[in-house]
């Protein structure tokens, strides 16, 4: 599931196939879902992974993690899903509860281990303010529940087989690509040596794409910086309070433009290369999150949105 308004699949208790007769710690001994979603990015970016990153494509092509029923997941749900898959070898780009896969036939393997997810909620609440007027309020939640990847399932039908492969040449511009940014309509500049956007001007500045090792080195650098243009006041207006290089609204904007990066190569089916110049962001990232529990699930709503908005224009 994705952000608020998705329809979230069956819903399931969040525990692991394997630990359905143990008993769990007390809701209060346990930290919250955002918490638990911060703990386990940070232990990433600590290690110097960045879990939002695919940087590769194998036999197959490079997907956003998939629902049974083939519908894909959007938001913090991609990067949670994306690490589980990179951390523990999973080849296959789907994921199902364990009583969806029974209702296919299937069964996951016993002593498999689940992965988290999450899906937005709301509580209606009537009050009465100062006044002795009934007001509602409406409080949102994040509520966890447990997926199996494919490659922990057996029996199951045959469309949920090995993906078709699909080949490109990494060495040539790809028509359908180059097309997806033209129909955005923001005016990208080639020339020097540096990739970026500059909002004064409002326009994307790129080196020339014979300058880049390969063609999804290119277009994942321009997607990073396509992610920046959407936070143009005209557009998304997004802004965390930057005021110069390199403090904490600058670190919270770039963290988006890579999550965003990232879901939108997924959606071309490119591998996100991840580039050198932001290896030095990391440490400003671990300081955000650790000081904003809730902010990467923010920066991954903030990053879908952005690359919403990048497809309304197609």
């Amino acid at each position: 599931c994705g952000g608020a308004g998705t329809a979230p699949p069956l819903l399931l208790p969040t525990i692991h196939f394997e630990e359905a007769a143990m008993t769990r710690p007390t809701d209060s001994a346990r930290p919250d879902i955002h918490t638990r979603i911060t703990r386990q990015i940070l232990a990433q970016l600590e290690a110097g992974v960045r879990p939002w990153t695919q940087p590769w494509k194998a036999s197959t092509s490079v997907s956003r993690p998939l629902r049974h029923d083939g519908t894909p997941y959007n938001g913090i749900n991609v990067i949670l899903l994306w690490g589980e898959a990179a951390s523990r070898g999973f080849s296959r780009s789907t994921w199902m509860t364990f009583r969806q896969a029974l209702t296919l036939g299937a069964h996951v393997r016993k002593g498999e281990r689940g992965a988290t997810v999450v899906y937005a909620n709301q509580v209606v609440r009537e009050e009465t303010d100062d006044t002795g007027t009934s007001v509602e309020q409406r409080i949102p939640f994040l509520k966890a529940y447990t997926v199996f990847n494919v490659d922990q399932i057996d029996g199951l039908p045959e469309r949920y087989g090995e993906p078709e492969t699909i080949e490109i040449n990494p060495d040539e511009r790809i028509a359908r690509i180059d097309a997806f940014f033209s129909n955005c309509g923001a005016e990208i500049r080639h020339g020097g040596g540096c990739a970026y956007y500059a909002p004064g001007p409002d326009h994307v500045q790129m080196p020339p794409f014979e300058c880049f090792e390969n063609a999804d080195a290119y277009y994942s650098s321009l997607g990073h910086e396509m992610t920046h243009w959407t936070r143009h006041p005209a557009r998304l207006d997004r802004d965390f309070g930057r005021q110069r290089f390199g403090d904490p609204g600058y670190a919270r904007e770039e963290l988006v433009a890579e999550i965003g990066a990232a879901f939108l190569c997924a959606d071309l089916g490119l591998a996100l290369e991840p580039r050198e110049d932001h290896a030095a962001y990391i440490a400003s990232w671990l300081q955000v999150l650790k000081n904003d529990t809730r902010f990467i699930v923010s920066a991954a709503a903030h990053a879908q949105k952005a690359i919403d908005y990048l497809r309304s224009l197609q």
